[in-house]
């Protein structure tokens, strides 16, 4: 009978780690910071060459996100005085002036509405589909599982021309509902393999022990079964959220106005004398947040869900 010993890593060995987990780290966020740090620079600043390391910083950028702008003569410039706010006097050094707002506002909104909305709905079916199949015999199962899983083997934009015609038919073209509907259908898959694995992890001798107290089967599921699956919850929660925030082919195929997200807007941002790269990072940044503090305040969870099951005794 053979055995084995696990050995603790040596000190050497730990520092190796340790210094490969920081340059991966670095090379990884690399390319977020140098987003973040072009949307503090000006626009001469951003398109120099070679690239400025240091540079004084600016918020010229997220002014000019938020604002639509245009050049006047120097003489009408003059003719309107002088400026009332701290970001028209910025404008102003540039010689244009501010003629209103941007629509990035109103498109970060339809983002927010449509990837919260259509991850709300892939876990509420999602849950209940994986339920059903994890605990009840469904006729032809593993048929409809492997259908089921089937629909995410082919990229979504290969059914674009079908998804349009069909959208433009039944008048769903750049609307909300629209919109959610499609990142439910195409994210659902994976919603329910995902939680249909959490589930089965979860014996269901509490659930008997539940009914036979009394429960229904909808208390059951609710009371006991809902909170030992909120780590698998949790975890299909920030994919789907990650999925829907950042999908661009159908956002750009079937939204023009109403329902617009912020990825097909971003690359749309033109300055007064082109594109506006500095505004360009500036919308890139913000359009992180909202993920990042999702999944930060998520975070427990996601790492309990993703280990979920690994250690079986």
């Amino acid at each position: 009978m053979s055995s084995f010993s696990v050995t603790e890593p040596s000190g050497r060995q730990k520092w190796f780690a340790g210094i490969l987990v920081v340059l991966y780290a670095a090379v990884t966020l690399l390319p977020l910071l140098w987003i973040i740090g072009t949307g503090f620079k000006s626009p001469e600043d951003a398109i120099s060459y070679p690239p400025k390391m240091i540079f004084e910083p600016t918020v010229e950028g997220y002014v000019n996100l938020f604002t639509t702008r245009t050049r006047v003569p120097e003489d009408q410039l003059k003719a309107l005085g002088e400026p009332t706010t701290w970001y028209d006097k910025l404008v102003r050094k540039e010689g244009v002036v501010i003629t209103g707002a941007s629509r990035f506002a109103e498109r970060f909104t339809n983002s927010v509405i449509i990837a919260f909305s259509s991850t709300v709905l892939c876990i509420a079916l999602g849950t209940a589909a994986a339920y059903a199949f994890s605990r009840f015999k469904v006729p032809l199962k593993d048929d409809l599982l492997f259908f089921i899983l089937s629909t995410r083997m082919m990229p979504p934009i290969a059914v674009a021309i079908p998804i349009f015609l069909m959208f433009r038919s039944m008048g769903l073209s750049d609307t909300h509902a629209g919109m959610i509907l499609l990142y439910t259908a195409v994210n659902l898959s994976l919603s329910v393999w995902l939680l249909k694995g959490f589930i089965d992890e979860i014996p269901i001798e509490y659930e008997e022990a539940a009914l036979i107290d009394g429960y229904t089967r909808f208390q059951a599921f609710y009371k006991v079964v809902l909170p030992q699956a909120v780590t698998g919850i949790a975890s299909t929660a920030i994919f789907c959220l990650i999925f829907a925030w950042n999908e661009y082919a159908f956002a750009v195929l079937l939204t023009s106005g109403n329902a617009q997200t912020a990825p097909p807007f971003i690359p749309t941002i033109i300055g007064v004398s082109g594109q506006d790269w500095p505004a360009v990072a500036a919308g890139a940044t913000i359009f992180l947040v909202p993920v990042m503090l999702f999944t930060i305040l998520l975070r427990k969870h996601l790492l309990r869900g993703i280990t979920f099951g690994a250690v079986r005794k």
